[in-house]
């Protein structure tokens, strides 16, 4: 399986993608911003992931400069053509200024930067993205954003809950929808959403920083551990992208 991690200048995520992808045995290799195309010595990748950080400095609007840069032509034709692309924290933010996915994610409801492990409920486990898991487990991953509150109007939420395009919500230990448990107060509880197609996945929290067991802390275990609750999403990344082969 091969992946094209993409670097804008502030990406701070990007190695810490391809340690998590080659921990999992993808040939990872990452694309500068200005790169016209996803490809490395004359072979295109499988999947794609836009890393978490702060592109351009979060000029402007969150992901809105690194959302036009060169690059991004690319990574539009690799999603049309259906390859599987996954935008991780500052990268969610990056596919919703390219209009690549609907909402927008805005300053978290406290005004604050949130670092910490969440727990967010699968909703769908027929994607690219999901099939490791099933549909109603609880996922614990970490997070780290201010601006991660996903935004969109009632039209918009009403549709991507019906086209069943939420693929993850924010919830407590037990799977439940609550206040507390919503950390930056997204509308929803939205974590995560697909494009019509099924193949744009953005999240805020980070599936890379949960591979490996080293990293999660035993003692603030969530329902399953969740020590490496990330191989759910990125496994299944690369189970889709060999199958497609």
């Amino acid at each position: 399986m091969r992946v094209a991690v993409v670097t804008f200048p502030g990406s701070n995520c990007d190695m810490d993608a391809v340690h998590a992808l080659g921990v999992l045995g993808a040939h990872v290799w990452t694309t500068w911003h200005a790169n016209d195309t996803l490809t490395s010595a004359g072979r295109a990748p499988d999947a794609v992931v836009i890393p978490g950080g702060f592109s351009y400095g979060d000029y402007l609007r969150c992901g809105a400069l690194a959302a036009r840069s060169p690059v991004m032509g690319a990574v539009r034709a690799f999603a049309t053509a259906g390859g599987p692309v996954i935008g991780i924290c500052n990268g969610f933010q990056v596919l919703t200024e390219a209009g690549l996915l609907p909402g927008q994610l805005v300053r978290n409801a406290e005004l604050e930067f949130r670092c910490e492990d969440v727990h967010l409920r699968v909703e769908r486990s027929d994607l690219p993205f999901t099939r490791r898991a099933r549909a109603g487990q609880v996922l614990r991953l970490p997070i780290a954003h201010a601006e991660g509150r996903y935004f969109a109007d009632r039209e918009t939420v009403d549709r991507l809950r019906g086209e069943g395009r939420v693929v993850f919500r924010y919830v407590d230990a037990t799977g439940e929808q609550t206040s507390e448990a919503n950390v930056n107060g997204s509308v929803d509880a939205i974590a995560g959403v697909v494009n019509e197609r099924g193949n744009v996945l953005g999240m805020m929290p980070h599936p890379e920083r949960a591979v490996e067991a080293l990293l999660m802390d035993d003692r603030r275990s969530g329902s399953d551990g969740g020590r490496e609750d990330g191989r759910f999403i990125l496994g299944s990344l690369l189970d889709a992208a060999l199958h497609a082969r």
